[in-house]
């Protein structure tokens, strides 16, 4: 027997064994054996339920189990108890070596196995190794329990043999009831835009050999039926003869890591969108600028132009060159003056128009309200549209009713309106077919005109004025509200 440290006798005296024999000379023996190697017996037993039971009040570092025991469990059952409830190593000291018992122990995987009679040596180095072995397995436990990651060890049958604590709060199942059970019943996954299930990536896993690393679009669906969103990997492992035992599931629940990159997105989406935004402002400011310009740039010259065109149209007028009762000459130089003029009018009118445009959009167009009789200003808008109404044959039909109650509104506004209304039902309406102007006095649907007034429209005039033409579907409506 080798010399003993004074830190192995320390060692070896906080080792605390129980064991567990139902022959008391063997007993005796194998408690000597231990004293004198100075191991610190805590119990000694014969029954596999008292095993179970001093194991728990007394906590030992390690069971030496005898398999044929008293009372109705034997060793291999309190054994495999023992480890699943407190983790505790045990060595089988027995005096069967038959297959059948080989193999339920071998089930059980266990710290060690030592045939009777028990040699001193043989249980020192048994006792040592079991300690260590158990030292290493706690630590590697208290790592993978300890980890910021749910871990799932399965075998290779893909039955679950180990369940750290993070794993149980993400998937809702506890370790005792995973246990032993196939992978496919507690890791069921789903694809998360199609919602879909997926194959099982540790089957593939096994069969291939090769690590699984799944980042994104992954859904596992808990206990209670909560589809979380998870990142995880799976990597076999493989035995002493280089076979696959096994595999290892690393995942983690995703929830806060999908919010994150949601929340960058939805800023990034927003600082994007300002840019836009600014330089949309940007751009209209521009387009301002230059319709502003251009718009002032075009007054002038056309202007001067219909200045021109007056100025000819009177001289020609001096030489009697405009005469009706003249010759063809002078009818066509009435009827290109007359082209001129309404040409340059309806380039004066486009630029007018421009400018409106820009006075809308900056909200500072200027309206002046003023009451209009609507008889009147129905018949000096359609003499307006005399000339062209003749030239294409085209037929005025005025549907008005009596007492018309005056129209509150901006008057050049609505001539402009009306002005293009009429325009378009020229534009479209066949040769001899008829265009009829029509103005109806209805009721306000509307019950206030603005918040900060008690003016009830109920007590104004509401009008229904309409441009319709016949011949070609296209009839032009506009409603009016009198303020």
């Amino acid at each position: 027997m080798k010399n003993i440290t004074t830190n192995e006798v320390m060692k070896k005296a906080s080792a605390q064994i129980l064991i567990v024999e139902d022959e008391s000379i063997i007993a005796l023996n194998l408690q000597e054996i231990l004293e004198s190697l100075d191991y610190c017996v805590s119990a000694v037993v014969a029954s596999g339920e008292q095993a179970i039971r001093q194991a728990a009040e007394l906590q030992p570092s390690l069971v030496l189990m005898d398999i044929r025991l008293q009372g109705e469990m034997d060793g291999i059952q309190a054994a495999e108890q023992i480890w699943e409830q407190f983790q505790i190593p045990v060595i089988y000291v027995t005096g069967h070596s038959d297959r059948s018992t080989v193999e339920r122990v071998r089930l059980t995987a266990p710290f060690g196995y030592l045939l009777k009679p028990t040699k001193q040596r043989e249980l020192y180095v048994a006792i040592e190794s079991a300690l260590q072995r158990c030292e290493r397995e706690r630590w590697m436990s208290a790592v993978l329990k300890g980890m910021g990651d749910g871990v799932i060890v399965v075998d290779a049958q893909q039955k679950i043999k180990f369940f750290n604590p993070l794993a149980e709060v993400i998937t809702g199942w506890s370790f005792a009831q995973a246990r032993d059970r196939p992978i496919a019943d507690i890791f069921n996954t789903l694809q998360a835009q199609t919602r879909l299930p997926i194959e099982n990536p540790v089957a593939v896993t096994l069969e291939q050999g090769t690590a699984i690393y799944l980042e994104n679009n992954l859904l596992l669906v808990s206990k209670n039926g909560t589809a979380i969103p998870i990142t995880n990997s799976i990597a076999p492992f493989c035995d002493r003869s280089g076979a696959i035992a096994g595999a290892v599931l690393v995942f983690r629940d995703a929830t806060a890591r999908n919010q994150a990159e949601e929340r960058d997105l939805a800023l990034e989406k927003a600082r994007v969108l300002h840019e836009q935004m600014a330089e949309l402002e940007r751009l209209n400011n521009l387009k301002d600028d230059f319709i502003s310009t251009v718009s002032h740039e075009l007054r002038t010259p056309l202007t001067n132009i219909k200045m021109a065109i007056k100025m000819l149209r009177l001289v020609l007028d001096r030489h009697g060159l405009l005469s009706p009762e003249n010759n063809s000459s002078s009818q066509a130089l009435t009827k290109y003056v007359e082209i001129l003029s309404d040409q340059c009018d309806r380039q004066l009118h486009l630029v007018n128009d421009l400018l409106d445009i820009q006075r809308l959009n900056a909200d500072i167009y200027p309206m002046e309200l003023t009451p209009i009789p609507l008889q009147e200003w129905i018949l000096q808008v359609a003499l307006s549209f005399q000339a062209r109404l003749q030239e294409r044959q085209l037929h005025l039909q005025l549907d008005l009713e009596a007492n018309l109650p005056p129209l509150i509104s901006d008057l050049p506004s609505l001539d402009r309106i009306f002005s293009e209304l009429l325009n378009n039902a020229c534009k479209y309406t066949p040769p001899g077919e008829q265009i009829t102007l029509a103005v109806k006095l209805r009721q306000p649907k509307i019950a206030q005109i603005e918040a900060d007034t008690s003016t009830a429209l109920s007590t104004l005039p509401c009008f229904l004025i309409s441009v319709c033409n016949s011949g070609v579907v296209n009839s032009c409506r506009g409603t009016v509200a009198a303020v």
